[in-house]
């Protein structure tokens, strides 16, 4: 065999072997940016764990729950991380599907006042302004559900939508708003600088409450089964390396939210609970979200589970 030849079959055989290996390649896009429970996806990709389930994970950034959904529907990516209020959307013919829970009751909202404002107890808040993003989101249903639990009634306070949470944030701190429904994590934040201060969290008036999900473009998940189960045993491996690594997964947090370590740190004992370890949904947390469903207008009556989730990928594990 004379060299000419045996290079060329070395050339073959390594891209052959190449072709072998390759990672396979998933678009997964997140709803938003601000909040600590969506880090998970990005430290995913920085420790290796999809490079370990053989996947190479393009991460897109969305301007919200909105733009998360249109980019399922238009393929565009095919998986997304967002508010479990959207899996009513399968219901109404949407072709995506929620695969798996990754954050449970909602230790992640509080209500947060400026750090001058005269609120200083729960009673303080009836009859206040509270702002949020938008109508039939997540904090939209928690702010009259706080409201009804302070036998305020739905009313009880005056909910405002504000487009985001820096607007909410601009007017809490210049008083046109009297408080706000934000992370937890913006008010630890205030909290640090000042600025601000959390009146009470949302974990108590929600409990078990299923409050993100991974959702799948249905098409995908019929043509790439073993593809949407890979991905969420690399995110649950992370999940689990996340839950003993508090020191390094508050350094990565405090980048990717641009906060500081000290805040994260606190997020992290705050939040951690949150995190399921093998994508399962509460069926107590169903159930309420199915029930905040009718309670906000979304859909006429409750869905039926199968209507607005999948359980084929769980219990993940990884």
């Amino acid at each position: 065999m004379n060299l000419r030849f045996r290079a060329a079959i070395l050339g073959i055989a390594l891209i052959v072997s190449s072709a072998a290996n390759a990672a396979d390649k998933i678009h997964v896009g997140k709803a938003i940016d601000d909040n600590w429970v969506y880090v998970p996806v990005d430290i995913a990709a920085e420790k290796g764990f999809y490079a370990k389930y053989g996947l190479d994970v393009e991460i897109s950034q969305l301007s919200g729950g909105a733009k998360l959904q249109q980019a399922l529907l238009a393929g565009s990516i095919d998986l997304g991380f967002g508010g479990a209020q959207a899996m009513a959307l399968s219901v109404k013919g949407s072709p995506t599907i929620a695969v798996a829970s990754f954050a449970g009751e909602p230790y992640n909202f509080s209500i947060v006042v400026a750090q001058d404002s005269p609120i200083k107890t729960i009673a303080d808040l009836k009859g206040k302004g509270i702002g949020f993003a938008t109508n039939g989101s997540l904090p939209d249903w928690l702010s009259q559900r706080f409201a009804i639990a302070q036998g305020w009634g739905k009313d009880g306070m005056k909910r405002v939508t504000t487009g985001g949470a820096q607007a909410s944030n601009a007017a809490v701190q210049s008083h046109q708003l009297d408080s706000m429904m934000t992370t937890t994590e913006l008010g630890l934040f205030l909290e640090s600088k000042k600025q601000g201060r959390i009146i009470v969290g949302m974990q108590d008036y929600a409990k078990h409450l299923v409050t993100q999900a991974i959702f799948a473009h249905t098409p995908f998940v019929e043509a790439h089964p073993e593809l949407v189960d890979r991905y969420l045993k690399a995110y649950f491996a992370t999940i689990a390396w996340i839950k003993s690594h508090k020191d390094e997964t508050s350094e990565i947090a405090a980048r990717i939210l641009h906060m500081d370590k000290a805040v994260m740190e606190r997020t992290y004992d705050e939040e951690l609970f949150m995190l399921p370890d093998d994508g399962s949904f509460d069926p107590a947390g169903v159930e309420m979200l199915r029930d905040s469903f009718v309670e906000l207008g979304i859909l006429d009556k409750k869905p039926t589970e199968d209507q607005i989730l999948t359980k084929r990928f769980l219990p993940v594990k990884p």
